[in-house]
């Protein structure tokens, strides 16, 4: 089964509309325990849904490295060309990143659609995108995935690069295509640094106000907690990815008047070069004063959605702005840890003792709230005022920001 490969510039329309059956594959590499990868596959299954899959089983094997060939060990391939074979499987999904090569042979071997982490993600962010931003950023961030992987999945031309008698049609077809790739990649980064000296300019007008922008993890809960701290009505669901483009509100609290900003959520694995290219979308987060880091504390990985979020502000160069931690979603934290049967007064106290122990984990602000109920709302309206207006007092000791 070949790849069909478009090198025409052409938006990706995303997976099919139909549900498609899909198999995902992990695999335990020395550094990882089996935990850690079942909780990946957990997060890849979620990425499936939202992208239009459903998942059917999993696959996982131990390896002290992945197979060159396969990137799974060939008696794993054959177990699960042998599942393929009785059931109605469309694709198989793997967790990690793929060669050219790998993608290729693993397709020929199995005869259906192989797609890993990074393809996923950028198919859920192409069906996503809806301004012209977001679209070249994501349609950039596609050739450059792309562009590594020519060559191995140009395996139906038998020719190679270089040699005696190696010479001819293929090489000079696979180098159009790098070329063309090339010269596309430059144009779609030329289109993105006018899309950024209009965004600067733009922001510029914005005048001298304080901006405060939400970050975290995705699906945390950042769009919802927009739309109740600017009363506005962003598009919020349960799916990860739901907010690709920077939307910016005016927010008035105790009469003093800020800018609030949504980004496009973190996930663990996500590809290099679609940070990259996303990067003037989070100069929100980089030219914010505050940063409020939103955290669904129901989650059962939070610590390692935290330590992402962390890693990925620290690329960013925003890591060291005064931030407010954001535990969201408490109500679903008790609908799913706490037992019925306890009394009112024993989940007080576990919840008082669980506050206290992350609180004392951290060096930030902390504060725990449910956005979805409103609960603990006003505690947040006056933390995050007095944030705003400590930062006047900073950066315009002589202007009163008051209305």
């Amino acid at each position: 089964m070949k790849n069909n490969i478009n090198i025409s510039g052409g938006q990706s329309k995303g997976l099919k509309r139909k549900i498609e059956q899909a198999i995902l594959v992990g695999v335990v590499l020395k550094s990882q325990s089996a935990h850690q990868v079942e909780e990946y596959l957990d997060e890849l299954e979620f990425l499936a849904k939202t992208a239009g899959a459903n998942t059917v089983k999993r696959y996982v094997q131990k390896l002290d490295h992945p197979d060159s060939r396969y990137y799974i060990g060939k008696g794993k391939l054959e177990e699960i060309e042998n599942y393929i074979e009785t059931h109605d499987i469309d694709m198989v999904i793997f967790d990690d990143d793929l060669t050219g090569k790998q993608t290729n042979l693993i397709e020929e071997a199995l005869k259906r659609k192989i797609i890993d982490r990074s393809s996923l993600i950028l198919d859920i962010f192409a069906g996503r995108a809806k301004t012209a931003q977001a679209k070249t950023q994501v349609e950039l961030a596609q050739l450059q995935y792309l562009l590594p992987r020519l060559r191995g999945l140009w395996t139906h031309l038998e020719r190679q690069r270089g040699g005696i008698g190696m010479r001819g049609p293929g090489e000079q077809e696979i180098e159009t295509d790098r070329r063309i790739v090339r010269d596309k990649i430059s144009t779609l980064k030329q289109k993105l640094e006018v899309i950024d000296k209009q965004n600067q300019t733009r922001r510029k007008n914005r005048g001298q106000m304080i901006r405060a922008a939400l970050v975290g993890y995705t699906n945390v809960g950042k769009s919802t907690l927009m739309n109740k701290l600017s009363k506005s009505e962003l598009f919020a669901e349960d799916k990860l990815f739901a907010t690709l483009d920077t939307t910016v509100r005016k927010v008035v609290l105790e009469r003093t008047p800020f800018l609030l900003s949504d980004t496009v959520g973190f996930i663990r694995k996500l590809p290099h070069h679609l940070v990259e290219s996303f990067k003037s979308t989070l100069d929100e987060a980089r030219e914010s004063d505050i940063l409020l880091h939103v955290v669904d504390i129901a989650h059962p990985q939070y610590e390692e959605q935290i330590t992402t979020v962390r890693n990925t502000l620290i690329e960013l160069g925003v890591s060291e702005k005064p931030t407010l931690m954001v535990f969201n979603k408490m109500d679903l934290y008790r609908d799913r840890y706490f037992d019925k049967l306890l009394d009112t007064e024993t989940r007080q106290k576990i919840e008082v003792d669980l506050k206290k122990s992350i609180s004392n984990g951290l060096d930030e602000e902390v504060i725990f709230i449910a956005a979805q109920t409103g609960e603990n709302m006003q505690a947040l309206r006056a933390k995050l005022s007095a944030m705003v207006t400590a930062q006047y007092e900073v950066r315009y000791p002589y202007q009163s920001k008051k209305w």
